[in-house]
């Protein structure tokens, strides 16, 4: 059975004593709209604890807000003052000497079995409190704990929701390139806690989240023909959806985990389709001697993005959700494929191949304003972060190498590469969990 740490997580949020304190004239804040951001200097001390929980919160805390691009978290060699007591006023001086634009204090203590985590987030320069929470959860969640208390200070300074308490569903990959085995695998969004939910036996490819968080539909291929499954993170239990030929990609979710939208191969011709998951109906959106297929949901569930070459090359193209108004949005130069549309409603996640390259990129709905954020010898699958913030992806290296995950942010200027236990694709970025 399949153990969903969700479900043994207890987190209860509540303000401390000294109250969510935001200063009149803070000046700890960051634009992050604009295009390549300074990262802010941050102090993240060692929450005091009895044991080495607490150093290791104040790790995972601190590799987060780096990993984002948005902040530096300064070398703890240069801290001049020693926090002994976090419900105490710091001294300001002492931070602000090494240019610590914000300070993290707390502590970590065990109450009835239970793992108690503090923090206080302060303005350094406004020499004021901006922040003070406190969480309860089972010691073997301390890193949710850590990512929650990062998306706490994500949100608390940027002004936008962070994305650091999610997981990521993805394809782990081992063996030659000639006989690869494929395991659908789960792990937190910084590549920890990594583990494997099918056996390997069959080929897997391109799993989805539901909206629910406690869903995945994946496709399986088991003697050739490919299969489409919904399986439940929580007890491990699997329901196939259907078997469907010809198909290439899974279905996507509408945004209510109510239907599935995917392309089905008949005659040829690849139509969009969409499923109810209740009564297992169909309803064809498209209709066309083309190959129609990737189509993707708009976070309203009122919008579809797809891909079709019915203009002569694949190309991205976008309808209403019933499949009326069906328009191309692209025109530039190349093939695109795999369209998908950012959380926040206002650009669209796709793949191009140009020029023997394959490139990573974004643009605005009606196709306008686009970007190539990252380009190399195979970038494929681009899926977001909840917040719309960031995109992870897969690529290819030349050779007899396998794939490896990576990240990066819509300027374009911080890419990361995802650690995993061995060769991984077909990534799929979970909503926050609660």
């Amino acid at each position: 059975m399949i153990r969903n740490s969700l479900v043994r997580l207890l987190l209860v949020l509540a303000g401390l004593t000294a109250a969510l304190a935001t200063p009149a004239y803070a000046v700890v804040e960051l634009n992050i709209n604009k295009g390549n951001v300074q990262p802010m200097p941050i102090a993240i001390t060692d929450l005091l604890s009895n044991d080495s929980l607490g150093p290791q919160i104040s790790g995972v805390i601190a590799a987060d807000l780096q990993r984002s691009g948005l902040f530096a978290p300064i070398n703890k060699q240069a801290f001049i003052e020693k926090i002994s007591n976090p419900d105490s006023t710091p001294r300001f001086q002492d931070w602000t000497t090494i240019n610590a634009q914000a300070l993290v204090t707390g502590r970590v203590t065990q109450e009835g079995g239970r793992l108690r985590a503090e923090f206080r987030l302060w303005d350094t320069f406004g020499n004021s409190q901006m922040i003070g929470q406190q969480f309860y959860a089972q010691p073997d969640n301390w890193r949710r704990v850590a990512h929650i208390i990062a998306d706490a200070i994500y949100q608390k300074i940027t002004g936008e929701k962070g994305y650091f308490d999610t997981r990521v569903v993805f394809v782990a990959e081992s063996g030659p390139k000639t006989a690869r085995k494929t395991q659908l695998a789960i792990m937190d969004q910084d590549g920890a806690n990594v583990r494997m939910l099918t056996d390997g036996s069959d080929l897997v490819l391109t799993p989805r989240f539901s909206p629910n968080r406690q869903e995945v539909a994946y496709m399986s291929f088991a003697n050739q023909q490919p299969r489409v499954y919904l399986l439940q993170l929580q007890t491990g239990q699997r329901e196939l959806v259907g078997n469907f030929p010809g198909m290439t990609f899974s279905p996507r979710f509408s945004p209510d985990g109510q239907r599935v939208i995917m392309s089905l191969q008949q005659e040829g011709n690849a139509n969009i389709y969409t499923m109810d998951l209740r009564s297992r109906t169909t309803t064809r959106l498209t209709s066309t001697a083309a190959i129609d297929t990737s189509p993707s949901y708009s976070p309203d569930g009122s919008q579809i993005a797809f891909t079709s070459d019915r203009g002569g090359k694949p190309q991205i193209y976008v309808m209403g959700a019933d499949g009326s108004n069906q328009r191309r949005v692209s025109f530039g130069d190349g093939s695109y494929s795999t369209p998908v549309w950012s959380p926040r409603g206002d650009l669209i996640a796709f793949t191009k191949q140009s020029g023997g390259s394959f490139s990573i990129g974004v643009m605005k709905t009606d196709g306008s304003g686009e970007r190539l954020l990252t380009t190399g010898f195979h970038n494929e699958g681009p899926t977001w972060a909840p917040n719309g913030r960031v995109i992870m992806f897969y690529r290819q290296p030349a050779g007899s190498g396998g794939p490896q995950l990576f990240s990066i942010d819509l300027t374009g200027y911080n890419e990361q590469k995802i650690p995993t236990p061995g060769f991984s694709s077909d990534p799929a970025w979970s909503p926050l969990l609660e």
